[in-house]
């Protein structure tokens, strides 16, 4: 056991406590994965990060995101916060970009100011959701099947599907049974006309231990593939999620000329300190 540099940054938010916390360990390495699984079980976080030397050529880190109940190969937030946290702590990457290694490879961060964008891995699985599936999802929130204008496969790793719903107000007011939707990971939409963003979003990690989660990167990067790609949303507008646990999450997406939808967002530092590891 080591004391090993530790910070808590909140991301998605230019205004601490007010987007989504992430714990980071700097010096990941040498920490077996029993370690870092019981770190972020202890933390408690949606996700727990250790920063690694890279693997592979041409990255600068190598990243491992773990939530309570296990490893992920990719989520946004904790990319953000990470890339964010490494630069902080002296990081010097090897080009204008910096370059992130992660369960699904390799994934670019670029810098605009203080704020940091990561290009939004493939979808892994994508299109209409299977009827039963979608059926499943509508009663678990208690709407008619109709309700949804759409369920679509957006999963980029952490298994991501997602609906469509046609107002911000039906979307705030739902309370889903998380218990019925064991083993879903659910995200919903909804258009905000003339309100402070395109959409609002919500993301919901189903089980009888499930949880709405603050503000998701991955969500929001694959929804701006759909959205985009669907012409429901022009290449470049703001999604906000959080207001219904009381946070003002902010993310930026950007469909660029050569295809690639950047995900953006601020990351506001919390706490600095050492772990014993």
């Amino acid at each position: 056991m080591m004391l090993r540099r530790f910070r808590q940054v909140d991301v998605f938010t230019d205004v601490a406590l007010q987007g989504n916390p992430l714990a980071v360990v700097l010096d990941g390495d040498g920490l077996d994965e029993a370690t870092m699984a019981a770190f972020a079980r202890w933390t408690n976080l949606s996700e727990t990060t250790f920063l690694l030397p890279p693997t592979q050529a041409g990255a600068d880190y190598r990243l491992r995101i773990f939530t309570p109940g296990g490893e992920l190969p990719f989520a946004g937030h904790p990319t953000l916060g990470s890339c964010r946290v490494w630069l902080d702590a002296g990081g010097q990457p090897q080009r204008d970009t910096v370059v992130q290694e992660c369960g699904v490879g390799l994934v670019t961060i670029r810098r605009d100011g203080a704020r940091l964008a990561f290009a939004a891995p493939p979808l892994r699985r994508h299109g209409p959701a299977e009827p039963a599936l979608a059926a499943r999802i509508a009663a678990a929130l208690g709407l008619a099947p109709a309700e949804l204008e759409a369920v679509e496969w957006v999963d980029n790793g952490p298994g991501w599907v997602a609906a469509l719903l046609s107002g911000r107000d039906r979307l705030l007011a739902l309370q889903p049974d998380l218990a019925a939707l064991e083993g879903v990971k659910l995200g919903l939409v909804a258009p905000w006309p003339g309100g402070e963003a395109a959409i609002e979003v919500r993301a919901f990690v189903g089980g009888r231990s499930g949880y709405e989660d603050p503000v998701t990167g991955s969500l929001n990067a694959s929804l701006a593939q759909w959205l985009i790609g669907s012409g429901r949303l022009p290449p470049r507008y703001e999604a906000r999620q959080g207001s219904a646990l009381g946070r003002r999450g902010r993310v930026h997406l950007a469909r660029g000329e050569d295809g690639r939808v950047w995900v953006g967002g601020d990351v506001s530092a919390c706490i600095d300190g050492r772990v014993a590891l």
